[in-house]
């Protein structure tokens, strides 16, 4: 469904992967990859949002490289330059703005949660709704004064690396008076959204409430 594009940032370009839906316009929303790249997952993710009306970019945080290893993809996070993270993710929302005419909305999984959230913090108002699905980086470090769109936060019960962070994102989001939404599914373990993942970790039930949930905020807020 979806097509490479290349887009500017700071002065030089970055990739993505772009899908429409059939109309050819929408609503924007960036999607943010796992720790394993721009792989097949996440472009069919952002396929889904193109048959749903929206119009979907999905950026190659990783130029080029993709991964199956976990130990591999924890060297990949661990080693994402976070400065130019986020000059690619300001490009990708300007890209997006520009093909929409309007805020977009960002959303990701795992390590694209983090920078999903990281995006709406960095955004100037450029982000109209963010989504962050059980996101972690250790890098990471959030401008909340810069945060004001709306976020819907999206938790496993069992997860060790997320859930320490919960309670400071509540406070700091409820300080600023940002809208913001968590749910926590109960049962669930980190990842449940990614269908390439055998059980335990994929829970059909909650990656479907999940990804309804997340339709209608974006339907609600952009």
């Amino acid at each position: 469904m979806g097509e490479m594009v290349t887009f500017a940032a700071n002065g030089g370009t970055a990739s993505g992967y772009l899908a429409k839906p059939a109309s050819g316009s929408g609503k924007g929303v960036v999607v943010i990859q796992e720790w394993w790249g721009l792989n097949a997952n996440i472009k069919g993710i952002a396929d889904r949002f193109a048959a749903e009306g929206f119009v979907a970019l999905a950026p190659d945080m990783y130029h080029g490289t993709v991964t199956a290893e976990p130990d591999e993809a924890g060297k990949l996070l661990m080693a994402l330059n976070i400065p130019r993270a986020e000059t690619d993710l300001k490009g990708a929302v300007a890209y997006l703005k520009g093909q929409t005419g309007g805020p977009v909305g960002t959303v990701g999984f795992c390590m694209g949660g983090a920078l999903s959230l990281f995006a709406a913090c960095n955004s100037n108002g450029d982000v109209g709704a963010c989504v962050d699905f059980y996101g972690g980086h250790p890098a990471v470090k959030y401008n909340w004064d810069g945060l004001t769109a709306p976020v819907l936060g999206l938790w496993a019960e069992h997860d060790d690396f997320v859930n320490p962070n919960i309670p400071t994102f509540e406070a700091e989001m409820t300080k600023r008076n940002i809208n913001h939404e968590f749910h926590t599914y109960p049962g669930t373990q980190h990842a449940f959204f990614n269908d390439e993942h055998p059980e335990p970790q994929y829970n059909p039930a909650a990656a479907k409430d999940a990804w309804e949930k997340t339709l209608a905020f974006y339907r609600k807020h952009l």
